[in-house]
């Protein structure tokens, strides 16, 4: 197999293990893409085509629930409206600051050296969240009102800098608004849905010139191992947040963070934009 399919591969894992923990999988493909120098123009597509595979597993993981708000919404069933409203409005903050700001903050905060202080910054921040006393007012995701969804929302917000995680903004945010462990984090999968799959249409229109028939093959590893990964990823941090908080994750963000600076500026790792 040729070196270009490995890095496809290599990529497509890294997206899928990392999109929806909180660790952020924006920060993570920068870094791995620097790595293996394919971060151009051509990554950036390649990139797109991965983030729906990964959303594409979370939809597999849950079609039992989407299928029910579905049909539910057709019988205009108040449970499935609720549930369908509370997304719109969590999506709403991020999508219009997105707009305003991607640009600026690609060209600004889109390197290693930027990300790798959002890993560390994130990993403080979580351990802060985590040992505060949760008082949880919201056990399942059916029970959240349109309050709740709104300050996850803004949470998610945060997660426009590379590095921060959206799902780790999402997560964390609705625990620190009382939602339950469990309500945080599968909120956070659905929420991804509708976030996700209109940052990939917007991407997909943007990069549409960029898109070629001969990278087909490419594109499918890295598809495939996308979707694989994530689809294994969401069903075990759903088994492990049953029995622990994520404060392994932040410890993981602060390490890989000061790796990061300290290969950048000790000189070890020439990363490109550091």
């Amino acid at each position: 197999m040729d070196l270009i399919y490995w890095k496809a591969l290599i990529l497509g894992i890294v997206e899928g293990l990392t999109e929806f923990l909180p660790i952020s999988s924006t920060g993570h493909l920068i870094l791995v893409g620097d790595l293996l120098n394919f971060n151009d123009e051509r990554g950036k597509v390649f990139e797109i085509v991965i983030q729906l595979a990964a959303i594409l597993a979370v939809c597999w993981e849950y079609r039992a629930k989407l299928g029910t708000v579905i049909s539910g919404l057709v019988q205009k069933q108040e449970a499935a409206q609720r549930f369908t409203v509370n997304l719109i409005i969590a999506f709403i903050p991020a999508a219009i600051l997105g707009l305003l700001f991607a640009s600026k903050i690609k060209q600004y905060l889109f390197a290693p050296v930027p990300v790798a202080l959002a890993f560390i910054v994130g990993g403080l921040v979580i351990l802060w969240a985590e040992k505060r006393v949760h008082r949880i007012s919201v056990e399942m995701v059916d029970d959240m009102s349109w309050r709740d969804a709104l300050k996850v929302g803004f949470a998610q917000t945060l997660a426009l800098i590379p590095g921060t995680s959206r799902s780790g903004a999402t997560i964390i945010g609705g625990l620190l608004f009382g939602l339950s462990r469990k309500a945080a984090t599968e909120f956070s999968f659905f929420l991804a849905i509708p976030t996700l799959t209109a940052a990939t249409i917007y991407e997909v229109v943007k990069y549409r010139s960029l898109f070629h028939a001969h990278d087909w093959w490419l594109f499918a590893v890295g598809a495939a191992s996308s979707f694989v990964s994530a689809f294994l990823c969401v069903r075990w941090l759903l088994r492990f947040i049953s029995h622990h908080d994520f404060s392994a994750f932040a410890w993981y963000r602060i390490v890989f963070g000061l790796v990061v600076l300290g290969t950048a500026y000790g000189g070890i790792v020439n990363w490109t934009a550091s």
